[in-house]
């Protein structure tokens, strides 16, 4: 299965981003590992995370709408964000995922969402900081804490991107504001890395 999505993402991904696809399978891996996870699930999640990526918006509305998936207005204005939920849908018809952890890891890697499982949080938080998004201060502190506590760390990268859109004056999904709200106020304890 793994060639065949590699072959498949050649097809219709950039090699930068096939670069990416890999760290962040790399990273599921290792945080799964960490934390006693389904180390396979989170292989297969971080491969197939961006399938719909470099879909038009176009179709991932079409899509989105034939699945019946709730839209909120920042997805019409910004229909790239559907491309993690549309993902999900092309696991599951091109590649015949049936796993409910996987498809919802997939589905949750960009925004998130309230209580979502700790394969979900895996993915999430290796899309953000595996190793080719770089290496600054910040990320390597959100590193240190995905390793420490999954559930406090997808607070601290929902901060970190609210930061980032803020400063570039983009809009916030709903949703990934629920995600962080959720996690804050589930896991409120701040780490410290000395």
């Amino acid at each position: 299965m793994r060639q065949r999505v590699l072959d498949w993402l050649a097809d219709n991904v950039p090699p930068a981003r096939i670069e990416h696809i890999l760290g962040v399978e790399q990273m599921a891996i290792d945080l799964a590992r960490h934390h006693k996870l389904d180390v396979e699930k989170a292989a297969q999640a971080g491969l197939m995370h961006d399938l719909a990526k470099y879909f038009k918006a176009n179709r991932l509305l079409d899509m989105a709408r034939a699945e019946g998936l709730p839209l909120d207005p920042v997805d019409e204005a910004n229909p790239h964000l559907l491309h993690a939920d549309v993902g999900a849908i092309v696991a599951r018809d091109e590649f015949g995922v049936t796993d409910a952890e996987i498809l919802a890891a997939i589905a949750n890697h960009t925004l998130g969402r309230p209580g979502m499982d700790d394969l979900s949080c895996v993915v999430f938080l290796a899309d953000s900081l595996e190793p080719g998004r770089g290496n600054t201060p910040e990320l390597n502190l959100l590193r240190q804490a995905s390793f420490a506590d999954l559930h406090q760390a997808v607070w601290m990268n929902c901060d970190a991107s609210f930061q980032f859109l803020i400063a570039a004056h983009r809009l916030i999904h709903p949703r990934a504001l629920l995600t962080r709200n959720w996690f804050l106020q589930q896991f409120p304890r701040s780490l410290s890395f000395t």
